[in-house]
């Protein structure tokens, strides 16, 4: 008995200082993502708000990925989660984030939802987070690892996020973590006016751009362009 107690306490000590890592490295990350964004020779460029890198500071990414990717989890860049799918570079999320300026009584879509990442950086920031995976054993993952994590405010489903989720719909926001030939008009239609989507356009083999898009409250869509990026791409029946 005094064997077995030992070896818990000792297995209890590893688990408290592997998370103690965990959280310098989460930190470190944040700060190197503050100071790429200041860097950024782009005058448009975004400058990331106290709250999104607080949302990047909270979220264990180390949880989201699979186990041999662990010790690379707060590096910025994307890892790979297996079935042709990655986890996306964390500049890029809090990137995404802050381009749709999330509020705290926001409804938002996510459109692919991979390893549960982007949507558990969102729900830190907004009311409620609707996610759409289409592959089935990424869609169950992450659902199991974001209910580990604790978040009751992402409900996701096993589904085509390019005709989103119309039962939930109109969106203050819409963030789509793959790359479409072309923007879904079936998003288009469910974000509501005077709200945001951000998404990658373009194929696998040509350059990517990712775009963002303004609903005016007279439904024109107003977009901008912020860089050249490289996503997985959207998949489906369309």
């Amino acid at each position: 008995m005094k064997i077995l107690t030992c070896l818990l306490f000792i297995v209890s000590i590893a688990a408290s200082t592997d998370e103690a890592n965990y959280t310098a490295q989460r930190a470190a990350m944040v700060e190197e993502l503050r100071i790429y964004a200041r860097l950024a020779h782009d005058p448009d460029g975004v400058q990331f708000s106290d709250a999104v890198m607080a949302a990047m500071n909270t979220v264990k990414r180390h949880v989201l990925v699979p186990p041999p990717e662990r010790r690379f989890a707060y590096e910025n860049r994307p890892l790979p989660i297996g079935y042709g799918q990655t986890i996306s570079q964390p500049y890029i999320v809090a990137l995404m984030t802050e381009l749709v300026e999330p509020d705290a009584d926001d409804a938002i879509l996510e459109v692919g939802t991979g390893s549960g990442y982007q949507a558990a950086i969102l729900a830190e920031l907004v009311g409620h987070v609707y996610s759409i995976e289409i592959i089935d054993a990424l869609a169950t993952r992450a659902r199991q690892d974001l209910s580990k994590l604790g978040y009751s405010n992402i409900t996701t489903k096993l589904g085509d996020g390019y005709y989103g989720w119309q039962e939930h719909a109109p969106f203050d926001a819409i963030v789509v973590t793959a790359a479409a030939s072309h923007v879904p008009p079936p998003l288009i239609e469910q974000l509501k006016p005077g709200g945001r989507m951000v998404i990658p356009v373009g194929s696998r083999f040509m350059t990517q751009t990712l775009l963002l898009l303004e609903k005016t409250e007279k439904g024109e869509v107003i977009t901008r362009q912020f860089g050249a990026v490289r996503f997985v791409p959207l998949t489906g029946k369309h």
